[in-house]
């Protein structure tokens, strides 16, 4: 079996091979930009306010423009809007490139420049999520995240990050430029893709409705659909847990640990080592074991690392864990983008998705915050504990129900259909 084949197996199709070039070179430009925007930022001012607006660029627009994103994904040739938003972010680097070499750039021009390409990404994000299920077949919908996965942490976690932080070296303005190319290069491959036209209902083309008509639309199916519904509650109440402790990790690594700066990158690389294993082993673990058993020993596991992270002393030992988590998280990823795409309609995946991914953005924000204050009143510990207990009740109540949730009808069991 060649590398192509083992990476992007033959029956998954033409398509996906092209969206998983897509997805890969776009991820390359976005983890350079995750170490060079922070050093971009971080080179203008000293202001922790300012520095910390960087990362708010990130959430912002998924608040602000989610649902709109998702809605509007609903409704238009998908992989045009995603060529067209791409297009939009390669302009925006072009323009920031432009400011650093002009040298007119300012802290100001810099995160307004985060917030336009962030809010580019919202679309781009969003409506590349609902490509998949549009490609293959339902039964192979795990492995084709599985295999997404796998190239996101390749080049957004693992390869990204070193070259920016290089290229940066070089010049300011040589990691976006660079990221730059790899937006027009995603564009260019996503437009190899046939055209994915808006689906239309099974009663004929539907009326044009406002925006937040069909917004209103998505959220009243997610709350009468309790699978769906009770698998976005669960994203949600842990992403409040996670990251609570994420947001200061780096203060629990280098003045608790005292693992220092260099401690510090290799145990958030840690986590992109343990997900490329695990994804890479998905197929197996789906063969078997059922998605209910994944689900809980994935939850399970996270309980169990907040717990060994608020006990532990050592960085060595906080490297291993943090291997572990990165092994069950990504799986965990992996199984529920597969669960929601397999029970949502392809009219809703758009919309279902979007409300996902706030729900996500919304429980980081709101950890963070909390993670902060317990941090500041209870030491860098604090969030931990609050994120095993919190996490351990959560998974208490969702115990049961994660058997409905992974057993429940796939809305199309027409698997030809799906890949069609």
């Amino acid at each position: 079996m060649g590398i192509a084949e083992w990476v992007a197996p033959r029956r998954l199709g033409r398509d996906f091979r092209w969206l998983f070039a897509s997805s890969v070179t776009s991820n390359i430009g976005d983890g350079i930009a995750l170490a060079a925007a922070p050093l971009l930022i971080a080179s203008m001012t000293d202001s922790p306010v300012l520095v910390a607006s960087g990362a708010i660029m990130q959430y912002l627009p998924w608040l602000l423009f989610g649902l709109h994103a998702g809605a509007i994904a609903d409704r238009v040739d998908r992989r045009l809007l995603i060529m067209v938003a791409n297009g939009i972010r390669a302009l925006v680097l072009i323009g920031l490139c432009v400011f650093l070499v002009t040298g007119i750039a300012s802290i100001w021009m810099v995160l307004i420049v985060a917030f336009l390409y962030g809010t580019a990404e919202v679309f781009v994000d969003t409506t590349s999520s609902t490509l998949l299920p549009m490609m293959v077949r339902t039964s192979d919908l795990g492995i084709g995240n599985a295999r997404l996965q796998a190239g996101f942490l390749v080049a957004n976690q693992l390869g990204g990050p070193p070259l920016g932080a290089f290229l940066f070296a070089l010049g300011s303005f040589w990691p976006f430029a660079v990221q730059g190319l790899c937006v027009a290069l995603a564009i260019v491959l996503i437009s190899r893709i046939a055209a994915t036209r808006r689906i239309e209902l099974a009663d004929g083309p539907r009326e044009r409705t406002p925006v937040h008509t069909d917004i209103l639309s998505g959220i009243r199916w997610l709350w009468r659909n309790p699978p769906v519904r009770t698998l976005v509650i669960i994203i949600l109440a842990f992403n409040v847990t996670w990251a609570a402790p994420w947001g200061v990790l780096v203060l629990y690594a280098t003045d608790y640990l005292q693992m220092g700066p260099v401690g510090y990158g290799a145990l958030t690389t840690a986590s992109a080592i343990g997900g490329l294993a695990a994804t890479l082993l998905f197929g197996r673990l789906e063969r078997r074991f059922s998605f209910a058993t994944l689900m809980r020993v994935c939850l399970s596991a996270e309980v169990l690392m907040h717990l060994a992270f608020a006990l532990t002393t050592t960085g060595t030992v906080a490297f291993v864990i943090m291997i572990a988590f990165g092994a069950y998280a990504f799986v965990w990823a992996t199984i529920s983008t597969t669960v929601r795409q397999r029970l949502v309609p392809h009219e809703l995946q758009g919309r279902i998705a979007s409300v996902n991914m706030v729900g996500v953005f919304g429980g980081l924000v709101i950890g963070q915050a909390l993670g902060g204050v317990i941090a500041q009143v209870w030491g860098p510990t604090g969030p931990w504990w609050f994120a095993f207990v919190g996490a351990a009740i959560t998974l208490v109540l969702v115990w049961r129900p994660i058997t409905h949730i992974a057993a429940a009808k796939p809305v199309d069991d027409d698997e030809d259909a799906a890949a069609a």
